[in-house]
């Protein structure tokens, strides 16, 4: 196991591999094993950094009262420079791609390239989306405290299934990481989910983020997350968008394959790796 003091905390992480970094940050209520399928298609030819956010998996909980994207975005920044990465390219999901917004913005020269996957953009697009976003997201946290939040994520996903079928693509994946990881404390779940909803009150620069930018979005994705994705790629100067055939919200689980060729397929377009011959693309990744 190997850790590294990252602000008031020690963050857990893991890297495989040798050559550019690549560091993955995971979604809200997983942790690092989210990207287990991205790690071993691509260690070969990257040096793969995956760790688990203030509050998640083995990095645990902290006594700071409250959390933000911000200061997710802080710990990231200590992260990378006390593993001494240089210029990494930074992959984020769902809240991890909320906190590489920020990183992205805040310090567009300590970076090379930039994947977000499943996210969205502080703005909120719509009243529904408001509603989604904030008062549904903040009304878990009571029952949580009652029956635990694998039991109220499953109410959640049976009620977003009922309005977008294939929003929650396999949750069995989920349910998985969920087996495999620590259990996430009921006070670290509410500050976690306090940060995610009140995201919209956070500014971003988009004007800032010149890195070559890959939006990938999942084909069944809940509609709000489907507006973001083009708005991403309209917000940030360099940024190709793609759909994730067949894939929910957790499009890298749901379709790792595709998820994989479509990175290798950026990264070669882009030069971001010299290495180019580990990174031919796959036939579906276009």
């Amino acid at each position: 196991m190997a850790t590294v003091q990252t602000n008031d905390i020690l963050t857990y992480y893991e890297e495989v591999g040798d050559g550019p970094p690549l560091v993955f940050i995971h979604g809200a209520i997983v942790d690092h094993n989210q990207w287990t399928p991205q790690v071993d298609a691509l260690s070969d030819v990257f040096r793969t950094i995956v760790y688990d956010v203030r509050g998640h998996g083995r990095t645990g909980g902290s006594a700071t009262d409250a959390y933000s994207i911000d200061l997710f975005a802080d710990d990231l920044d200590a992260l990378i420079t006390a593993l001494n990465l240089e210029k990494p390219i930074l992959s984020g999901h769902s809240t991890g791609g909320c906190i590489a917004q920020v990183y992205a913005a805040r310090y567009p020269d300590k970076i090379s390239g930039l994947i977000l996957a499943d996210t969205f953009m502080p703005e909120l697009l719509t009243r529904g989306e408001w509603f989604q976003r904030s008062v549904m997201l903040k009304a878990t946290i009571p029952p949580v405290r009652l029956i635990g939040y694998e039991r109220v994520e499953k109410a959640m996903v049976w009620f977003q299934e009922r309005l977008s079928a294939g929003a929650s693509g396999n949750y069995e994946n989920i349910e998985q990481l969920r087996r495999a990881g620590p259990k996430m404390e009921t006070n670290e779940f509410a500050k976690v989910i306090r940060a995610v909803a009140s995201f919209h009150e956070t500014n971003i620069d988009f004007s800032a983020i010149t890195v070559p930018t890959l939006v990938l979005y999942g084909e069944h994705e809940p509609p709000f997350l489907r507006r973001h994705a083009p708005k991403l790629g309209a917000e940030i100067a360099n940024a190709v968008v793609r759909e994730v055939p067949g894939a929910g919200h957790a499009s890298n689980l749901d379709n790792p394959e595709f998820f994989a060729g479509a990175m290798r397929a950026f990264f070669t377009r882009e030069g971001l790796h010299s290495g180019a011959t580990g990174l031919q693309d796959s036939p579906d990744s276009g």
